[in-house]
């Protein structure tokens, strides 16, 4: 009987090998690829937003995001992203406890019901809303008549920010969660805990830094989002414009100094998300190591 020899390669391995090892070229060649690709789409116009927003000076960048109606987009900005990312918390949350943990009727009905954000365009979701609460909308008569005002409004703003950033934490935790599965629950309530005390004591510190994750992913969408905001907030100055509405009108009227100043601090908040994505996930991996380092 042949036998293949301790310190040789067997054939399935070095043929896994062959087939999984690219020539030097070839890694070279995608790597270059990438890295035009990202220089291109990605660093390029970071770069010329930073030096357009600087082109005039630093008194003129200050006065561009200083400005009443600059103030007033960033406030509102912040007050819907605010609103918004909480709601989709606990929103998240729930739906992401009852996905994983639970079966029941309608669960794949939830699930679609999540990733519909992202499959519809923010400018329907827009229009969606204004056909509810608009002026002619199933709403808007007993709205008027209540001087309740949602669309052009605040409220509006809030109602298009929520729904676009909807699916961000539930994301990230669904997956982990149904990973996860039920076995700590189950340990837990079976020596005596409460359903409150096993979520915010078993389930809620299992899951935290995906939590985490999809919050600055939906703080960053609902700050940055423009097409559902654009059609339910009417884009009046200093009332109804956020940041990225703001940048639109400096641009179209010839302010460009201007837009490109507002449009560095949206970048900045990219900057800072990425930054923070990479600090969770070595976090994430950091406790993963040690948990399994403890067993």
């Amino acid at each position: 009987m042949s036998s293949i020899p301790l310190n040789h390669p067997h054939p399935a391995a070095a043929a896994l090998r062959k087939a999984t090892t690219e020539p030097l070229w070839v890694r070279v060649l995608l790597t270059s690829i990438a890295l035009l690709f990202l220089s291109l789409f990605l660093l390029l116009p970071l770069v010329i937003v930073f030096s357009e927003a600087f082109a005039r000076g630093t008194e003129v960048y200050l006065a561009s995001i200083t400005e009443p109606a600059a103030l007033h987009a960033i406030k509102l900005t912040l007050i819907a992203a605010a609103i918004a990312v909480p709601c989709n918390v606990i929103f998240g949350l729930a739906a992401s406890w009852a996905i994983a943990k639970f079966q029941f009727k309608g669960r794949q009905l939830l699930i679609t019901l999540i990733d519909l954000p992202i499959a519809v365009s923010p400018v329907i979701v827009g229009l969606s809303l204004m056909l509810i609460f608009g002026a002619r909308g199933y709403l808007g008569d007993w709205l008027m008549d209540h001087d309740v005002r949602i669309m052009f409004a605040v409220p509006g703003i809030v109602l298009a920010t929520i729904f676009i950033t909807f699916p961000f934490v539930a994301r990230e935790l669904i997956p982990l969660m149904q990973e996860q599965g039920r076995e700590q629950e189950e340990a837990a309530l079976t020596l005596g805990a409460k359903g409150w005390q096993t979520f915010f004591r078993v389930t809620l510190p299992s899951v935290k830094w995906a939590l985490l994750y999809g919050i600055i992913l939906a703080n960053a969408r609902a700050m940055g989002e423009f097409g559902a905001v654009s059609v339910v907030s009417g884009k009046i100055r200093e009332q109804t414009n956020t940041m990225p509405l703001h940048i639109e009108i400096l641009y179209n009227e010839y302010q460009f100094a201007a837009a490109f100043a507002v449009s560095s601090l949206l970048a900045l908040l990219a900057l800072v998300t990425l930054l923070l994505k990479s600090l969770l996930e070595y976090k994430a991996a950091k406790d993963l190591a040690g948990a399994q380092q403890a067993h």
